[in-house]
């Protein structure tokens, strides 16, 4: 089983046309071109991870997406927010999501806290 790392385009491109022969006849776990495929797979998602790295979303464009998803309305984000006017003001980008509404909305809706806690594109206030 010769493998090696992944460090080129063309590196990545070879290993890319091996794994999707796999994904069409997906090899059984233990035998030994079933571990060829994890371990393809794992060098892949390193590749990946280093050359196509995905920014975590915007907490308020997190906080609508989970909205979106769990057809919520800003009344159901109130027990994790506060009062209506404060939950449209965080959705509307016009307040910022405090320690203990980033952990509210983290457990109530499964949101992860790595995008809450991420600065949000507030708009500039007057000084």
């Amino acid at each position: 089983m010769e493998i090696r790392p992944i460090h080129t385009e063309d590196d990545y491109q070879a290993v890319m046309r091996e794994v999707s022969a796999f994904f069409d006849n997906e090899p059984a776990p233990g035998s030994p071109e079933g571990d060829r495929f994890e371990v393809l797979l794992t060098l892949v998602e390193a590749y990946e991870a280093r050359n196509f790295p995905i920014d975590l979303p915007d907490p308020v464009e997190a906080i609508k997406f989970r909205m979106e998803q769990s057809d919520l309305t800003a009344k159901d984000l109130v027990p994790m927010i506060g009062r209506l006017n404060r939950v449209y003001e965080i959705l509307n980008r016009k307040r910022s999501l405090t320690l203990a509404m980033i952990w509210k909305l983290h457990n109530g809706l499964g949101i992860p806290a790595e995008s809450l806690i991420r600065p949000s594109g507030l708009l500039p206030t007057k000084l």
